[in-house]
């Protein structure tokens, strides 16, 4: 049996009745709704997680995990923009490996990408739950995260322009409450306070810090993970040609300026140790200027659900998506590939993410690995399967450069080949040190993905 393969003019549909049309995605999304697309998916990143970073690497060594890890983002984005307005498919990174490489490349591509995006929310949906636990103690951090994800799978199932216009709205409340939180600590800043024991707990440069800064790169990741997800809404995009690239590039300086800002003045505030263990450093730094009793500590505790909201909704959107798409060339369950015939969204797709979503946050209090909580695991397997996804997808633009320079390209990469080789380079340096780091996940993200390989096989081998 033998794949298609995606080119730009190749509709990529369904199986349907030949007595009705079949539904296909809408192109609705222009350029101010793609941009909240980027930074929303992204943007609980810059609420918590990222201050473990310092607990490795100081102040001083994360800011330099942080700087490589942005430009390989930037270098990231612009090749992603190159490939997206070159195969505007929803598949994203799955379609541009399928035309470079093939059949089981570009599966491998799509198979990390669902492990990156299904993943990710339980931890996301957890932290929505222990929000809400705090302020109504009577509700279950899991009973309230289950409730998140039976809330927005609906949201992205009834409608795709409701959807996205609410991710837009609670993006949108998010940067602006980063922005008070900056205004509100700016004058309690001290740059002395800030490069204290910046170099992984010492004043001074040294060999130790380099190991401290290696072992924080997942950490600044958390900055940028996800972005790329606008590239499976290219379908739905009006001119893509010209929105992505926009939105792409707006949305990457969008999280620069915010991941910088919020990390340097949260660490100039006072004892930046005391809040590298922290799953919530900004109230916590907020305190240490404004005191206990100010009501902008409250509102940061409240509003700082809107950057889990806008992370939680956006990446449902970008994993359904995905599945969908490979679901609809033959790669997963053709019942994943179906789309509402009065919405146009990808429903089973939708409810199939969230099922492996719900079952890890119930799973959570059971099982851990390596010392730490099985939602915790899994974000470290979605930073794996990110990491693998953009290798493929940097080796794709390279392939089709060389094979198919005659495809239409509306947006070239700049400075080609040594942005995409600088991308290439800074994901396989940040893939080798996660797996030495983390060598009994990385162990089962393996076998993860020899076991999809192992199944497509076998499925491939009985229709063929």
């Amino acid at each position: 049996m033998t794949r298609p393969s995606v080119t730009s003019a190749t509709p990529l549909t369904p199986p349907h009745d030949a007595g009705s049309p079949a539904p296909v995605l809408q192109r609705r999304f222009g350029v101010f709704h793609l941009w909240g697309i980027a930074v929303g998916l992204v943007i609980s990143g810059e609420y918590f997680g990222w201050s473990y970073g310092w607990a490795t690497a100081g102040t001083l060594g994360f800011l330099v995990t942080t700087f490589m890890v942005a430009l390989m983002y930037v270098a990231l984005i612009f090749s992603y923009t190159e490939l997206t307005t070159s195969i505007p498919r929803a598949g994203g990174p799955f379609a541009y490996v399928l035309a470079a490489f093939g059949p089981v490349p570009a599966f491998l591509t799509g198979f990390a990408s669902i492990m990156e995006f299904v993943f990710a929310p339980p931890a996301i949906a957890l932290a929505i739950g222990a929000y809400l636990h705090v302020q109504y103690p009577h509700v279950g951090a899991a009973t309230a995260a289950t409730g998140a994800y039976v809330v927005f799978m609906a949201l992205n199932m009834v409608g795709v322009n409701i959807a996205a216009t609410f991710e837009l709205v609670i993006t949108m409340a998010a940067i602006a409450e980063l922005l008070v939180f900056m205004v509100v600590v700016m004058p309690g800043f001290s740059w002395a306070n800030f490069v204290h024991d910046g170099w992984a707990g010492s004043d001074t440069f040294s060999l130790h810090a380099v190991g401290g800064i290696l072992a924080a790169v997942p950490f600044a990741i958390w900055f940028f993970l996800a972005i790329e997800g606008v590239a499976m809404t290219a379908e739905e995009a009006r001119a893509p040609h010209r929105t992505i690239p926009m939105a792409y590039i707006a949305g990457i300086m969008t999280l620069m300026a915010l991941a910088f800002g919020i990390m340097i003045l949260a660490g100039g505030v006072g004892d930046w140790k005391a809040l590298a263990n922290l799953n919530d450093p900004l109230p916590q730094a907020m305190l240490a200027v404004v005191g206990p009793r100010s009501g902008y500590v409250h509102m940061l505790v409240w509003l700082g659900l809107f950057g889990l909201v806008a992370s939680f909704h956006g990446i449902i959107m970008g994993y359904s998506r995905q599945i969908y798409a490979m679901a609809r060339e033959g790669y997963l369950p053709a019942v994943l590939g179906r789309l509402h015939p009065r919405f146009g969204t990808p429903w089973a797709a939708t409810l199939a993410g969230g099922g492996v979503g719900m079952g890890a946050i119930y799973g959570d209090r059971y099982i851990t690995i390596g010392g730490q909580p099985l939602t915790a695991t899994l974000v470290t397997i979605s930073v794996f399967g990110a990491l693998t996804m953009y290798l493929f997808a940097m080796a794709s633009l390279f392939r089709l450069r060389r094979n198919r320079p005659d495809r239409a390209r509306p947006w070239s990469v700049p400075g080609y080949p040594v942005v995409p080789g600088f991308a290439f380079v800074a994901a396989s340096c940040a893939l080798a040190g996660m797996a030495v780091s983390h060598l009994a996940i990385f162990g089962i993200y393996g076998v993860f993905m020899a076991m999809g390989l192992v199944v497509y096989r076998l499925s491939r081998a009985r229709g063929a």
